[in-house]
C-alpha cells in the first residue's frame, strides 16, 4: 500500500472519521478527535467539571434493534465494571439519569467522578487509537489549550507526528458524512499548531487550515451547519452555543491509562 495514505514525512495530518484514524494512528504519535457537536465539546465540559469521561463507541446509522440493545447492555457493563454512571441519549435523560452526550445536559447535572459517555462519531475515533498513541479531545472551546499542550510536548514534527482527526457524522445509511463544523475545528487546530512552529503540513492538513482561515465567520458557520440546524430543531440550540465558546477552556482532556479523558 505504500505510505501514500499516511501522509508521511508530515508533522502535522489530517483525516476523517474512524477508518482515517486507524490508518494514521499507525505513524501518528498523537491523535487528536475533533467532534464539535458534540463529543468532543461535552467530554471538554466534563473535564471542565473533573469529571472523567470513557468514551463508548456507539453504533450509528443502519444500526438495527438488536444491534443498539446489544450496545446499551455492553455499555451498561462496562459503567458497572468501571465503577462509572451511564449517559443516557439525548432525549431519554431523567432525573435519575441526568447526564447525556449533550454538553448543555452534562453542565447542568450533578457532578459524577466517572461517566461512561457513548458516541457514534468522535468516541469512535479515539477508539481506533492502540493504546500506545496519545489521544486528545479538541474543541472550539479548548484549540489554543490544547495546541500549546501539543507544541510543548513536540508533538507535531516528522519524528512525533500529531493525526488531527475530524469525527464527521453518519449519513442515514451508516456512510460518513463530512461535517463543517469538525472540519473547521479541525483546521483552526491546524492553524495554531502551524502558528507555533508545528509542521510540516500535509496537503490535507494544509487544506483543512485554509478552510478554517477563509470562514469569516466561525460562530455564523457552525450554528448554520447542517449539524448546527439538525440540532436546533432538536431542541438543542444551548448545545451549539456551548459549542462555540472559542476558547473558553484552558484544560486539555487527554486520554489516560484507565481509557479516560481527564486533564492532561
Amino acid at each position: 500500500m505504500g505510505d501514500w495514505d499516511v501522509q508521511s514525512c508530515s508533522g502535522v495530518r489530517f483525516e476523517w472519521g474512524p477508518a482515517g484514524a486507524s490508518r494514521l494512528a499507525t505513524e501518528a504519535a498523537c491523535l487528536v478527535t475533533v467532534d464539535v457537536l458534540s463529543f468532543s465539546t461535552t467530554v471538554s465540559v466534563a473535564v471542565d467539571r473533573g469529571i472523567r469521561v470513557l468514551p463508548f463507541r456507539w453504533p450509528g446509522g443502519l444500526a438495527s434493534e438488536d444491534e443498539c440493545s446489544g450496545a446499551a447492555q455492553a455499555a451498561a457493563a462496562y459503567a458497572r465494571r468501571s465503577g462509572a454512571r451511564l449517559a443516557a441519549h439525548r432525549h431519554a435523560v431523567t432525573p435519575d439519569t441526568p447526564w447525556s452526550l449533550s454538553p448543555a445536559h452534562l453542565r447542568a447535572a450533578p457532578f459524577v467522578a466517572r461517566l461512561v459517555l457513548p458516541s457514534p462519531d468522535g468516541a469512535a475515533v479515539a477508539a481506533a487509537a492502540p493504546s500506545g498513541v496519545r489521544v486528545v479531545a479538541a474543541c472550539l472551546r479548548n484549540l489554543t489549550a490544547v495546541g500549546n499542550w501539543l507544541t510543548a510536548r513536540n508533538y507535531g514534527t516528522p519524528e512525533h507526528p500529531v493525526a488531527v482527526i475530524a469525527a464527521g457524522e453518519r449519513w442515514p445509511d451508516g456512510s460518513l458524512r463530512p461535517a463543517l463544523e469538525d472540519l473547521l475545528g479541525a483546521g483552526a487546530l491546524i492553524s495554531d499548531l502551524f502558528s507555533q512552529g508545528a509542521g510540516p503540513l500535509s496537503t490535507e492538513a494544509a487544506a483543512a487550515k485554509a478552510s478554517y482561515e477563509g470562514t469569516a465567520d466561525l460562530v455564523h458557520a457552525v450554528a448554520t451547519s447542517a449539524s448546527g440546524r439538525r440540532l436546533a430543531a432538536m431542541g438543542f440550540v444551548e448545545d451549539v452555543a456551548i459549542a462555540t465558546e472559542e476558547d473558553a477552556s484552558a484544560l486539555v482532556p487527554v486520554r489516560h491509562g484507565d481509557g479516560a479523558f481527564a486533564s492532561g
